[in-house]
């Protein structure tokens, strides 16, 4: 009969440092090197105290940590609205790039971003000793809450403006709509018409600005914009009314969800797309290459943008003054909801 080795005794209290030192083979010190500052330590050691960490199951003392380092390890992110498919791609974007880097992520939601919310936000956040601060903030209003933040305080802004007071990254959406309308007049069209986003947000006002620009440099007609909230409902109203006009041959949404309203909205009225009206969206959300036409948009690289949003933020708390704007390309992704105009 085989005997069955006996299960490992439980361990009669946690790890602590020396535990991990001792079977790391390395002094104490090099184990707080390795967890506080690993870029100092040499690849090989610290992959051998990484590895007794994860073994022992070793919890750094948080309180041990700040007094060492005179920092947290803990960031913390201002956000509104991250029902939205950016803000959320965004937000995990940070998070992932945060547990890579052994960073904790704290999240201050707010209802509202206006000055008085987001300085609520941040003093949230500060009383649970973070390290820095990105605040999500594509809202022109955000711009003056920015202005007010302690000066002491490292904080990166995502989405924001040119206004904006801190460093900030953003896709370009400029350049993201004028790729989007170059695509559609190359297709033929006279002209292209735009159901926008809310006019308070500044991926919105950058898009059409790309937009009108590019009409404008090519000469063409520019229809009065309609204006949507980012919805299907809003894009399905608004293409009800678009649908009813037959000069209306292309339409740039201002995301893929007003998009889905829109080609619901054109086919109940018996416009084919693309063979009436070529349809194109922006962000690329997962569900858009499986929409009825599948839908040309344009993809944001939105897991980019969270990484180099943590990237800034970790030169900010090392001390290093970065470019005050960094903006991340697009990518236009044609696909069946765009096609030649008819004549």
């Amino acid at each position: 009969m085989t005997p069955i080795d006996p299960e490992p005794a439980p361990r009669s209290r946690a790890a602590v440092l020396d535990d991990v030192a001792a079977l790391a083979g390395v002094s104490a010190m090099t184990v707080s090197r390795v967890l506080n500052s690993p870029q100092k330590v040499r690849p090989e050691t610290r992959a051998r105290v990484l590895a007794a960490v994860r073994e022992l199951g070793y919890l750094p003392n948080f309180a041990a940590r700040v007094l060492a380092t005179g920092r947290s390890g803990m960031l913390g992110v201002v956000s509104f609205d991250t029902t939205q498919y950016g803000p959320a791609s965004i937000l995990r974007a940070i998070e992932h790039a945060a547990i890579e880097h052994d960073y904790l992520v704290n999240i201050a939601s707010l209802r509202a971003l206006t000055r008085g919310s987001i300085e609520e936000g941040v003093e949230r956040l500060r009383r649970q000793s973070v390290d820095g601060i990105v605040v999500i903030a594509p809202y022109e209003s955000a711009a003056e809450g920015l202005r007010h933040l302690p000066s002491d305080l490292p904080v990166v802004n995502v989405g924001g403006g040119e206004e904006a007071p801190v460093p900030t990254v953003a896709v370009d959406q400029h350049t993201a709509a004028a790729r989007a309308t170059r695509h559609l007049l190359g297709l033929g069209h006279h002209t292209v018409w735009h159901v926008a986003g809310p006019p308070n947000w500044i991926d919105a006002r950058d898009r059409a600005d790309g937009w009108r620009a590019t009409l404008e440099a090519e000469g063409r007609e520019v229809p009065e914009p309609l204006v949507g909230d980012w919805s299907p409902g809003t894009g399905y109203e608004l293409g009800r009314r678009l649908a009813r006009r037959p000069e209306v041959t292309a339409i740039l949404a201002a995301n893929d969800e007003t998009a889905m309203g829109l080609l619901r909205a054109l086919r109940e009225a018996g416009r084919r797309v693309p063979g009436d009206v070529s349809v194109a969206g922006f962000d690329d959300i997962p569900q858009a290459a499986y929409f009825w036409p599948p839908l040309t948009t344009v993809r944001q690289n939105f897991a980019d943008v969270g990484r180099q949003a943590f990237a800034l933020l970790r030169e900010r708390i090392a001390g290093g003054r970065p470019a005050r704007r960094h903006l991340v390309q697009p990518e236009l992704v044609v696909r069946e909801s765009t096609g030649p105009a008819t004549s």
